[in-house]
């Protein structure tokens, strides 16, 4: 059977605004809604573990789920050895080197000079023998090349002295210095990428929901989690173009939300400058009055969050 009182109600009230436009001049409609988070995986490590639930209250830095650290750890501590390995390089350089070093160069260089001393005897030796047609041209040559690696081995053994006794260069400080930042860099990023492994609340705000569970293995770059942002909803209204002029950030409002009783005060955060419902190349002389422009209202109201979704009716202070 028609319900023809809840008709007859409608219909008045529609007469009524009708008849009182300048009542309804400074009202826009609209629904609670938050801004969307999107919580991405840098990495294609499986989920180990979900610390909260759907529709939990987060503050910023709360753990929302963890990935499997093993291979990003075995990262850190591969940089870190680095780190240390390059530290202990430029030090060494710094300090120059020791004695013992020292000492050690000048037996080697020593011990070079006999055998060369030693080789060139012996290939005097042998010349004169084989003058004599007493020893083989093979016999000779084998002194020559014996002979030959006695003198490079005393030029390197006196060059390893001359470098010790010499010091550390600048350049070779420089170049020291540059391996171990390059050290450190490495270092700090494979803490930055084991660090990424916990996915946390990058706002104050309400977790709407969770796309993967525990032993799933998100691919890089693919949506884990969704937050709505602050502690409580926005109120997302169109401005009639009528009222649109008046109508500005910092601005005072009066928001009634469907199913409460207590109106909330608002402040106006944003209001588009694009014309929404009607495009601009549609424009006609009866379409103007149909054009409105979204706007974000932030609520003044502690307690409980409010949902989403919910319609809401603000009424503007045209008067500010």
């Amino acid at each position: 059977m028609p319900n023809y009182p809840v008709a007859l109600i409608l219909v008045g009230g529609f007469v009524v605004a009708a008849c009182n436009p300048a009542a309804e001049q400074n009202r826009a409609v609209g629904t609670l809604a938050s801004d969307r988070i999107e919580l991405t995986a840098e990495f294609a490590e499986p989920i180990i573990n979900i610390a909260v639930a759907e529709g939990t209250n987060l503050q910023t830095g709360d753990i929302i789920l963890q990935q499997d650290d093993a291979r990003a750890t075995a990262r850190r501590d591969e940089a870190i050895a680095s780190t240390e390995q390059a530290r202990a390089r430029l030090a060494e350089l710094t300090r120059g080197p020791r004695s013992e070093q020292i000492t050690a160069a000048r037996a080697n260089l020593d011990g070079a000079r006999k055998e060369f001393e030693f080789r060139t005897s012996e290939f005097q030796r042998i010349s004169d023998i084989q003058a004599r047609n007493l020893a083989s041209a093979e016999e000779l040559d084998r002194a020559k090349a014996s002979l030959d690696a006695a003198r490079a081995t005393l030029e390197l053994r006196r060059a390893q002295l001359s470098e010790l006794l010499a010091g550390t260069t600048i350049e070779e400080i420089a170049q020291a210095e540059a391996v171990l930042k390059q050290a450190e860099a490495r270092e700090r990023q494979a803490n930055i990428d084991l660090e990424r492994l916990t996915i946390r609340a990058p706002v104050d705000g309400l977790l709407d929901s969770r796309l993967l569970e525990v032993g799933e293995r998100p691919i890089s770059g693919q949506v884990v989690a969704v937050l709505l942002g602050d502690r409580q909803p926005h109120a997302r209204v169109f401005v009639p173009e009528n009222i649109r002029a008046q109508v500005r950030p910092g601005q005072r409002a009066l928001i009634r939300v469907d199913g409460m009783a207590n109106t909330i005060d608002g402040t106006v955060r944003w209001v588009s400058s694009d014309a929404a419902f009607t495009p601009y190349f549609a424009l006609t002389e009866r379409d103007r009055g149909r054009l409105s422009f979204v706007a974000k209202i932030d609520l003044d109201v502690d307690g409980d969050r409010l949902p989403d979704g919910v319609p809401v009716d603000v009424e503007f202070n045209l008067a500010e």
